[in-house]
């Protein structure tokens, strides 16, 4: 039987975001395979998070993609962002608090590919006169994936509407970032 790598991830990744202390017997469970066939494919919890990782980087980029952040003003581009980032983020408040993916020489290339763009994004709304100049643009890209991570968390504990997820964090976000006249 032919095991669907993304078809795992995509059970690993919906169970460790309700469960991030879950076990790789767990994560096998959920996915519907045996231990063993699990670990044919991830040696262990940090091949899988490994993994993981590459899944939400991939998806944040197709999202950037999609929200086209270098066309009209910034803050809707920043709407648009979180729209699209909605699906994936529970994967990436997952990966959040996966603090070995953020520490030493095997941080993934594609965390500072996304920073890189936020940034620029921020950083074209402060040029134009849109967001303040006081909060840095590196700020407001962590100020983003915090917000992503806590309204993911807050919608999965059922506090926080999956459709209100959108308008509560670009506007929380916004709020703060937006230049007032």
């Amino acid at each position: 039987m032919a095991v669907d790598r993304d078809q795992v991830l995509r059970s690993a990744a919906a169970l460790l975001t309700r469960k991030s202390t879950a076990t790789m017997d767990e994560v096998a469970k959920a996915a519907g395979l045996s231990r063993a066939t699990l670990h044919r494919h991830f040696a262990g919890r940090d091949a899988l998070v490994r993994a993981l990782e590459s899944l939400g980087i991939a998806e944040c980029e197709a999202a950037l993609d999609a929200a086209r952040p270098d066309e009209g003003p910034a803050a809707d581009a920043v709407r648009r962002l979180v729209r699209e980032l909605q699906p994936s983020a529970a994967l990436l408040a997952f990966l959040y608090t996966e603090n070995q993916l953020f520490e030493g020489e095997r941080q993934n290339e594609g965390w500072e590919r996304l920073d890189a763009r936020l940034t620029a994004l921020f950083r074209r709304g402060q040029e134009r006169g849109e967001f303040r100049i006081d909060l840095t643009p590196a700020w407001l890209t962590e100020a983003l994936y915090g917000l992503l991570a806590s309204g993911a968390w807050s919608v999965s504990e059922g506090r926080v509407a999956r459709n209100d997820f959108t308008h509560m964090i670009a506007e929380l976000l916004l709020g703060g970032a937006l230049r007032k006249e």
